[in-house]
């Protein structure tokens, strides 16, 4: 009978039901014994019926207890399910989907050109985890310019639970003996960006992403500030799949240059698969013992150390990247096993840029029509490459490298003509651009976003 009662959702019947039920019991009870009895007194039939009415009204209020109870345990248990539930964890992961603020909570040296910075949400709430190798967007306000400056900047850490994001940046001067003004954003963040400091960021992206999962040996390969997303796979790795065989190849000019050795030498220790090996191009006197070669990093090296089939991950300055690649292709390496990204623009002849495409200036005001988002914006001059002028209207299109190499921004255009800032590096289909490092090169542009 309980369980009977337990599954009448509705409070008021089940109190009604339990109070009939009870009150036909007792009667039937009183019924036999005066039967049994054959009393004839007023009084036995006054108890009975008192009875029955007092047993009723007992199981009414129990009734209606037991459903408070249990609808209480099952709210409690639903509400438990949808908080540890995928599709919970999903949907608040969504919850972030534009710029969140993040505050500096540590600041660190990492060698004479790289720094850290830790990110932490100013709203404390909790944060996704990312794939090893993503990076993130940052947007500041930098005195002297008309707008915000949005950069990507490669995750440089891995934790588990995921408590705060770890951005390592490189300085960046003006080459000698050019005319050129040193990184904005870079230096920007080295001398004004401190502890405290709120800086607007995107959750993380990006494609160049390793998959822990698989068993197959892995090569890292990187230079100078490349080593920051090679190092968050490496430790993902060695988390959350030990028993890869993984060998981590680094060059830097010399210990002073050279961040992060001691936390992935650390790794190291813990991690037996995990093999290193660091190439010094000018080590001084005190990196004696904490280098394995001298030189830069080249094929002849990669050849040196692997001895067997393997996925190759590169990643630091373009001609680094070009010679190792060509290096690897030679070696009869195939391209689906190399995976890179680079930190900077690629150099390429002219005769690798496509026909349809033009590098130089643009005009200074055009109609933009965003075909998808229903959106026509007038973009002037000072607005910037395409992809800065939709986020900066709350049309956020698809995009990885923001330097025209990986491709991900590129998009149909359906009228007129854009010009490009820099000569793109990826390839571009028939009757499409790349938003990331283009402008309008005629007074209306439609494109399918």
């Amino acid at each position: 009978m309980l369980e009977s009662l337990r599954r009448i959702k509705n409070r008021f019947v089940r109190s009604v039901t339990a109070a009939a039920t009870t009150c036909s019991f007792v009667i039937l009870a009183a019924a036999v014994v005066i039967g049994v009895t054959n009393s004839k007194d007023k009084s036995a039939y006054r108890f009975g019926v008192y009875s029955s009415l007092l047993a009723a009204s007992g199981a009414a209020v129990f009734g209606a207890v037991l459903t408070d109870r249990t609808n209480s345990r099952t709210s409690a248990q639903d509400l438990s399910e949808q908080q540890s539930s995928p599709l919970a964890e999903r949907e608040d992961s969504q919850i972030w989907k534009d710029w969140r603020n993040f505050a500096v909570v540590r600041k660190v040296k990492e060698s004479a050109e790289i720094t850290s910075f830790y990110l932490q949400p100013k709203d404390k709430r909790e944060i996704p985890n990312f794939q090893a190798g993503q990076f993130l967007t940052i947007k500041l306000d930098i005195p002297g310019k008309n707008r915000p400056v949005i950069r990507n900047y490669s995750l440089s850490d891995y934790t588990d639970p995921c408590e705060y994001y770890r951005l390592s940046i490189k300085r960046e001067l003006a080459p000698e003996g050019l005319e050129v003004p040193n990184g904005v954003v870079s230096n920007f963040m080295h001398d004004h960006i401190h502890e405290g400091s709120v800086i607007s960021v995107k959750p993380p992206n990006g494609t160049f992403v390793l998959d822990t999962q698989k068993s197959i040996p892995t090569v890292f390969i990187s230079n100078g500030v490349g080593i920051t997303p090679l190092l968050s796979m490496v430790k993902a790795c060695s988390k959350l799949n030990p028993n890869r065989p993984l060998l981590f190849v680094h060059g830097a000019r010399n210990g002073i240059c050279h961040a992060f050795r001691d936390e992935i030498m650390a790794i190291a220790q813990q991690n037996p698969n995990l093999q290193l090996h660091f190439r010094y191009s000018r080590p001084s006197p005190d990196d004696e013992g904490y280098y394995h070669s001298v030189g830069y990093v080249d094929i002849s090296v990669i050849q040196q150390l692997v001895e067997q089939e393997a996925e190759y991950y590169l990643c630091g300055s373009p001609l680094f990247l070009q010679s190792m690649m060509q290096g690897l292709k030679a070696w009869g390496v195939p391209d689906s096993r190399v995976f890179y990204e680079s930190f900077g623009k690629s150099s390429q002849s002219s005769e690798t840029i496509p026909p349809a495409v033009t590098v130089g200036d643009g005009i200074e005001e055009a109609e933009i029509v965003f075909a998808r988002s229903n959106k026509t914006l007038t973009w002037k001059v000072d607005d910037g490459n395409i992809l800065d002028f939709a986020e900066a209207n709350g049309i956020n299109p698809p995009y990885s490298c923001r330097a025209g190499i990986c491709g991900t921004c590129m998009c149909k255009i359906r009228e007129g003509e854009v010009v490009y800032q820099d000569s793109p590096s990826a390839t571009i289909d028939e009757g499409s651009v790349l938003i990331c490092i283009s402008e309008p090169g005629t007074s209306k542009v439609v494109l399918d976003i």
